[in-house]
């Protein structure tokens, strides 16, 4: 019996061993093996000391030797700090927002050669921020923020180098100057704004009047033109009639009878008006009436054929 017992707590004992023995391995092969993702890198740390970087993949490591600190990112990374007051040059405080791009390009060094390089770069950019801006007044920081942008990330790429941190921008987001200099500012925006209305409005009304003195100037000069060509017309047409009329006298070749005639035809249609006072004659048509006058008389008192002679007076 006691040797029954015995070989049943032996074989306990042995199972035992074999899962003991079984868990270790597991964990061994566990620890042994580490698979480090896309875009981030490990630093490997043998017996407390800095043995190499894990890339991307399927790592190997010694089991209980080495040692994988917490992974670094090695992303380009955006980080927005809180606004810091900063002092210009014009002793004018001033609220400024800023947003740093930074990336991790050596595991090791942004490891072991800072303790915290998000808290670095943040107080970094605003000792920089301070002293790039405090030598500048109010104006200056407002329209010199690229200026501004340039200065700060080839002094923060330059400090950050070190610890294997590269910084490609940085940009302010904001800078929000005192209430009071806003409010001056809103001001002298708003008269800047009322003076190019004003100017706008005053080139409108003048371009407008030279464009109506232009229209009213080519009506002008048009009528003008008009009226000498309707004029020209005119006078050509009365000269074409007076040639023809000539022309027609001419050829009909009239005596001072017809002439005569004619006038005293005519004569009526002279005086229909009001202001006819004074009626012009002229010494051809006297001529004209005389022998028309001597005509008719010749016809009273000349006798008729065979006729006896009329008396004498």
């Amino acid at each position: 019996m006691p040797s029954a017992v015995t070989d049943v707590v032996g074989q306990l004992f042995l199972i035992v061993l074999l899962v003991a023995v079984g868990v270790f391995v597991i964990v061994v092969l566990i620890r042994a093996i580490r698979i480090i993702p896309q875009a981030y890198a490990g630093v490997v740390e043998r017996l407390g000391r800095y043995h190499k970087t894990l890339t991307p993949g399927l790592n190997i490591l010694v089991p209980f030797i080495d040692r994988v600190r917490p992974l670094v990112d090695m992303r380009e990374q955006v980080v927005s700090f809180p606004p810091q007051p900063v002092i210009t040059e014009d002793n004018l405080v001033v609220s400024i927002d800023t947003v740093v791009y930074f990336q991790v390009t050596d595991a090791r060094a942004a490891t072991y050669e800072i303790a915290s390089y998000l808290g670095a770069v943040e107080q970094l950019t605003t000792t920089t921020l301070r002293n790039v801006v405090g030598g500048m007044n109010l104006e200056e920081a407002l329209t010199s923020r690229e200026e501004v942008n340039s200065k700060l990330r080839i002094v923060l790429d330059e400090a950050t180098g070190k610890w294997g941190i590269r910084v490609s921008r940085v940009e302010l987001k904001a800078i929000d100057p005192p209430l009071s200099i806003q409010d001056s500012m809103e001001k002298q925006m708003r008269a800047e704004r009322d003076r190019r209305a004003a100017i706008l409005t005053a080139e409108g009304t003048k371009q407008s009047a030279i464009l109506e003195a232009e229209g009213r100037r080519q009506a002008s000069i048009l009528k003008a033109e008009g009226d000498a060509k309707a004029a020209v017309l005119r006078a050509e047409g009365e000269a074409q009639a007076i040639t023809t009329v000539f022309d027609a006298i001419h050829r009909g070749d009239p005596d001072p009878k017809l002439l005569a005639y004619q006038y005293l035809q005519t004569l009526p249609e002279i005086a229909q008006g009001d202001a006819n006072k004074l009626w012009i004659v002229p010494s051809e048509l006297t001529e004209a009436l005389k022998g028309v006058s001597s005509a008719f008389g010749a016809g009273r008192t000349a006798p008729p054929s065979g006729g006896p002679a009329a008396p004498r007076d």
